[in-house]
Protein backbone atom coordinates (compact mmCIF):
# COMPACT_ATOMS: atom_id res chain seq x y z
CA UNK A 1 0.00 0.00 0.00
CA UNK A 2 1.71 3.10 -1.00
CA UNK A 3 -0.97 5.77 -1.83
CA UNK A 4 -1.56 8.49 0.74
CA UNK A 5 -5.11 7.40 1.36
CA UNK A 6 -5.33 5.51 4.51
CA UNK A 7 -8.16 3.27 5.55
CA UNK A 8 -10.09 3.75 8.39
CA UNK A 9 -9.04 0.13 9.69
CA UNK A 10 -5.27 1.42 9.75
CA UNK A 11 -5.88 5.03 11.40
CA UNK A 12 -7.50 3.17 14.01
CA UNK A 13 -4.94 0.72 14.66
CA UNK A 14 -2.01 3.50 14.49
CA UNK A 15 -4.24 5.28 17.12
CA UNK A 16 -4.71 2.42 19.30
CA UNK A 17 -1.02 1.83 19.34
CA UNK A 18 0.01 5.69 20.00
CA UNK A 19 -2.87 5.33 22.92
CA UNK A 20 -4.69 8.26 20.72
CA UNK A 21 -1.61 10.94 21.76
CA UNK A 22 0.48 12.56 19.23
CA UNK A 23 3.81 10.80 19.33
CA UNK A 24 5.44 13.73 19.12
CA UNK A 25 4.66 16.24 21.71
CA UNK A 26 2.58 13.51 23.78
CA UNK A 27 -0.93 15.30 23.90
CA UNK A 28 -4.11 13.87 24.17
CA UNK A 29 -6.95 13.92 21.62
CA UNK A 30 -9.23 13.72 24.75
CA UNK A 31 -10.70 17.57 25.24
CA UNK A 32 -8.76 18.33 21.66
CA UNK A 33 -11.23 20.28 19.32
CA UNK A 34 -9.24 18.96 16.03
CA UNK A 35 -8.79 15.22 15.31
CA UNK A 36 -5.28 14.36 14.70
CA UNK A 37 -3.60 13.15 11.84
CA UNK A 38 -2.33 9.92 10.99
CA UNK A 39 1.06 10.80 9.68
CA UNK A 40 4.03 9.64 7.42
CA UNK A 41 6.95 9.46 9.65
CA UNK A 42 9.02 9.08 6.00
CA UNK A 43 7.45 11.52 3.59
CA UNK A 44 5.76 10.05 0.77
CA UNK A 45 7.64 12.44 -1.78
CA UNK A 46 10.52 10.71 -0.14
CA UNK A 47 9.50 6.96 -0.75
CA UNK A 48 7.57 6.30 2.89
CA UNK A 49 5.03 4.00 2.05
CA UNK A 50 1.41 4.31 4.31
CA UNK A 51 2.07 1.01 6.09
CA UNK A 52 1.93 0.77 9.84
CA UNK A 53 5.36 0.54 10.32
CA UNK A 54 5.60 4.46 8.88
CA UNK A 55 2.47 5.99 10.47
CA UNK A 56 2.22 7.78 13.21
CA UNK A 57 -0.40 9.78 15.22
CA UNK A 58 0.22 13.66 15.32
CA UNK A 59 -1.49 16.56 16.39
CA UNK A 60 -2.93 19.00 14.13
CA UNK A 61 -0.04 21.35 15.22
CA UNK A 62 2.84 18.99 15.13
CA UNK A 63 1.30 17.29 11.66
CA UNK A 64 1.15 20.65 10.14
CA UNK A 65 5.04 21.79 11.21
CA UNK A 66 6.41 18.50 10.33
CA UNK A 67 5.04 18.43 6.76
CA UNK A 68 6.94 16.33 4.44
CA UNK A 69 9.93 17.38 6.71
CA UNK A 70 12.77 14.29 7.89
CA UNK A 71 15.14 16.94 8.83
CA UNK A 72 15.64 20.17 10.32
CA UNK A 73 18.32 22.19 11.96
CA UNK A 74 19.68 21.60 15.22
CA UNK A 75 19.05 25.23 16.93
CA UNK A 76 22.68 24.71 18.94
CA UNK A 77 25.14 23.29 16.17
CA UNK A 78 23.01 25.00 13.33
CA UNK A 79 23.39 21.14 11.49
CA UNK A 80 21.14 19.55 9.77
CA UNK A 81 19.63 16.48 12.14
CA UNK A 82 16.99 13.97 11.05
CA UNK A 83 14.02 14.36 12.90
CA UNK A 84 12.28 12.13 15.66
CA UNK A 85 10.96 8.99 14.17
CA UNK A 86 8.66 6.99 16.66
CA UNK A 87 8.67 3.78 14.71
CA UNK A 88 12.80 3.45 15.43
CA UNK A 89 13.33 6.10 18.06
CA UNK A 90 12.91 6.08 22.40
CA UNK A 91 11.01 9.45 22.92
CA UNK A 92 13.00 9.27 26.51
CA UNK A 93 16.69 9.29 24.59
CA UNK A 94 15.94 12.11 22.47
CA UNK A 95 13.52 14.29 24.86
CA UNK A 96 13.27 14.82 29.04
CA UNK A 97 10.09 16.76 30.11
CA UNK A 98 11.07 18.66 32.58
CA UNK A 99 8.87 19.50 36.22
CA UNK A 100 7.54 22.54 34.18
CA UNK A 101 6.17 20.51 31.69
CA UNK A 102 8.80 21.74 28.97
CA UNK A 103 10.13 19.45 26.37
CA UNK A 104 14.16 19.59 26.30
CA UNK A 105 15.46 17.95 22.91
CA UNK A 106 18.52 15.74 24.95
CA UNK A 107 19.88 14.81 21.34
CA UNK A 108 20.58 16.94 17.67
CA UNK A 109 17.28 14.80 16.63
CA UNK A 110 15.58 15.61 19.70
CA UNK A 111 16.60 19.61 19.73
CA UNK A 112 15.70 19.74 15.64
CA UNK A 113 12.73 18.00 16.21
CA UNK A 114 11.32 20.19 19.42
CA UNK A 115 12.93 23.33 17.27
CA UNK A 116 10.81 22.63 14.22
CA UNK A 117 7.48 21.68 15.86
CA UNK A 118 7.40 24.23 18.69
CA UNK A 119 6.87 21.81 21.30
CA UNK A 120 6.86 24.42 23.74
CA UNK A 121 4.46 26.56 22.62
CA UNK A 122 2.74 28.43 25.54
CA UNK A 123 -0.72 26.63 24.68
CA UNK A 124 0.96 22.90 24.27
CA UNK A 125 2.44 23.53 28.06
CA UNK A 126 -0.41 24.60 29.58
CA UNK A 127 -2.35 21.55 28.27
CA UNK A 128 0.52 19.17 28.94
CA UNK A 129 -0.01 21.12 32.63
CA UNK A 130 -4.01 20.52 32.61
CA UNK A 131 -3.58 17.19 31.66
CA UNK A 132 -1.36 15.84 34.14
CA UNK A 133 -3.45 18.09 36.75
CA UNK A 134 -6.42 15.57 35.77
CA UNK A 135 -4.07 12.27 36.31
CA UNK A 136 -3.48 13.09 39.46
Amino acid sequence: MSSGYIPASLQRRVRERAGDRCEYCGLAQAHQEATFHVDHVVPRRDGGPTTFGNLALACVSCSLRKGAKSTATDPDTAVAAALFDPRRHAWGEHFIMTSDFVIVGRTPTGRATAHLLCLNRALAIAIRREEAGRDR
